[in-house]
């Protein structure tokens, strides 16, 4: 295929858009009845037109009467340029002024101005209507735009505006393939024997037959079973394209005016924005915050209340604001809106979408306009890290880094990867691959290391903390996994901590008992020992010792820790001493006897209990010194 642009007509009702856009490319976009019963267009309309060049227009016949505005708003989404139509017999009219700005709330750079019905006028009304257009244009994208005089009943001056868009159009760059496939549905219909049919601009990527595919808001998935370009059946569509798209596994009433056609993955519906908003010169009075107002966006119409940074704001003012919508949106970064008051209905601003996931702002909060700031003007680099600084010790992954900030596939490779190389991000391999900014991660290893210190302060005859313990201390809620991992690993590399078994401490940290925790300790190993092969339980231990509790439980902890004792079974402990004589001996027996029974086991410890003698056998399986054989023991290995 070969380069394709989007012309959209804009003009006030009855100023001859639809009759020049048949007589231009042969096809009449007014295809309702009621259309053409009243002459006038309500509804959008679509032809295309071949230029000499080679270059294809898909033209997008927008309605000019005030009560259709919001159909021309859903119509100027994808415009490449517009041609400005004004009857040479009235002139700038409301609607023309509402179109005009309009277009230029929606990012439109490149157009041309058409004077039409030249046929009613003489030559000096024409010049004279040429020098109000010039003043009307001045300041504006227009401004330099070439104005012809045509008329669609006689074909009079059609080449040259033909020629004239040729000219503005090979001008236009292609549209880059990047990002995620978007589609802004402006009719949706029911084919006889296909199904749903859609159709829109392509505003950005790449679709092919087979495709999946995502409707936004609403999350509903389908595939895509046929591809119309202009008209013509496609094995693909791309951006800067009017396309249909057959869709199969969704039904005609799941989808509407409003929805986004887009690549599954790419888009999370919100009902908060964060915008740079334009008050319009021509707006009556200042607008005030919450005000309700519409919202249009692609070719969605939400009803919602602005949310300004101060009480209001004067016409023709720029500024920072938030709006909550009443319904979700499908937007990114970047996207275009228009607002129109909630009654009487007019446009009264517009201009860019800044962030379609921010949270709700508060006026007082001191970095409010840095922020706006950042997200307004700020480079790549400066976007990610900001967006993961807000996502916290979530993190982000790329797609979500995506959404968030408009940049795509090798786009944000690059600038993730010089991020990483200037250590101002950290990747980590958590649910899929995931992104923290820097800072964040440095305040989790000082997380790390301060509850090791305080951990320490609290408990000193503890040689160290759990690890799952640490992990829930660290992050309290929800915590990674993997991320506690790197956060543990990169603790020990930096030599700030150690791992020993399952237990965490500081490099510095050591069990430094006084004088009376080097008695209790002594009382409490003495016990043990005297008591041989019938120890006490935890508790007689304990409470055989002076001094705290509390105390004597750490210290008998300690000993279990260091192998002076013995854990058996629960609080069944052993000193190390008689574990390891009787092992001795039970190792001497098989090696002679070969097998060993419970009476022979009995006499070996010298006639100890069945409460000391069991956990005593199913200690020497666990170890693996002996393995069970019926009712017998035999040496392992």
């Amino acid at each position: 295929m070969g380069k394709t642009v989007i012309l959209g007509t804009a003009g006030h009702i009855d100023h001859g858009k639809t009759t020049l856009v048949k007589a231009l490319t042969g096809i009449n976009t007014d295809r309702l009845k009621e259309e053409q019963e009243r002459g006038i267009t309500i509804e959008l309309g679509f032809a295309h037109l071949d230029l000499p060049s080679g270059i294809r227009v898909g033209v997008v016949d927008v309605p000019g009467h005030e009560r259709f505005v919001k159909n021309m708003v859903a119509g100027a989404t994808g415009m490449d340029l517009v041609a400005l139509v004004i009857a040479a017999d009235e002139g700038v009219m409301p609607q023309t002024r509402e179109h005009m700005e309009i277009c230029q709330l929606l990012g439109v750079k490149k157009g041309l101005v058409v004077l039409t019905k030249t046929d009613l006028v003489d030559q000096e009304w024409i010049e004279l209507v040429t020098e109000d257009v010039k003043e009307f244009v001045a300041g504006t994208f227009l401004e330099d735009a070439p104005i012809l005089a045509v008329s669609s009943t006689t074909g009079s001056g059609l080449d040259r505006l033909v020629s004239a868009m040729d000219a503005i159009a090979q001008g236009i760059p292609e549209r880059r393939t990047g990002g995620p496939y978007r589609l802004p549905v402006d009719r949706v219909f029911t084919v006889k024997g296909f199904g749903t049919v859609v159709t829109g601009t392509t505003v950005s990527g790449e679709i092919r037959l087979g495709d999946e595919i995502t409707v936004y808001p609403k999350g509903l998935s389908a595939r895509i079973r046929g591809i119309q370009t202009h008209g013509v059946a496609a094995d693909e569509a791309r951006p800067g394209v009017r396309t249909a798209l057959n869709l199969q596994g969704i039904d005609r009433e799941e989808i509407q005016r409003g929805d986004v056609v887009a690549t599954p993955d790419s888009l999370r519906p919100s009902q908060l924005l964060d915008l740079r908003f334009l008050y319009l010169k021509s707006a009556a009075r200042p607008l005030r915050h919450r005000s309700p107002v519409r919202f249009h966006t692609g070719t969605a119409e939400v009803m919602g209340r602005i949310l300004l940074f101060s009480d209001e704001v004067d016409p023709g003012d720029e500024t920072y604001a938030q709006i909550m919508l009443d319904a979700p949106v499908a937007v990114l970064p970047g996207d275009h809106y228009v607002i129109r008051s909630y009654s009487p209905i007019h446009t009264i601003g517009g201009g860019r979408i800044l962030n379609p996931l921010p949270r709700k702002r508060k006026r007082t909060r001191p970095k409010l306009w840095e922020e706006m700031k950042v997200l307004d003007t700020g480079l790549p680099g400066e976007l990610i890290v900001y967006h993961l600084k807000n996502a916290g010790v979530r993190g982000l992954a790329p797609t979500e880094i995506s959404i968030r900030t408009g940049l795509f596939g090798k786009t944000l490779e690059r600038n993730l990867n010089e991020l990483l190389s200037a250590r101002a991000i950290v990747r980590f391999e958590g649910d899929g691959r995931r992104y923290l900014a820097r800072s964040t991660y440095d305040a989790l290893l000082e997380a790390g290391r301060s509850l090791l210190a305080a951990y320490h302060r609290e408990n000193p005859l503890v040689p160290g903390i759990p690890k799952e313990e640490l992990k829930t201390r660290i992050f309290q809620r929800n915590p990674d996994p993997r991320l506690f991992q790197k956060v543990l690993t990169d603790l020990v590399e930096s030599g700030i901590a150690v791992m020993d078994r399952d237990l965490v401490r500081l490099s510095t940290h050591e069990v430094a008992l006084g004088e009376e925790d080097e008695a209790v300790k002594g009382a409490i190993e003495t016990t043990y020992r005297k008591r041989g092969l019938e120890p006490p339980s935890r508790d007689e231990a304990i409470a055989q010792v002076k001094g705290s509790p509390q105390t004597a439980g750490r210290i008998l902890d300690l000993l279990v820790r260091n192998g002076v004792l013995v854990k058996v079974k629960d609080d069944l402990l052993f000193h190390r001493e008689a574990i390891d004589r009787l092992q001795a001996r039970l190792v001497r027996f098989l090696k002679e006897k070969g097998e060993l029974g419970i009476t022979d086991f009995r006499d070996l410890t010298g006639g100890v209990s069945r409460k000391y003698m069991i956990p005593l056998l199913e200690y020497f399986d666990a170890v693996k010194v002996t393995l069970r054989v019926g009712d017998k023991r035999r040496l392992r290995g």
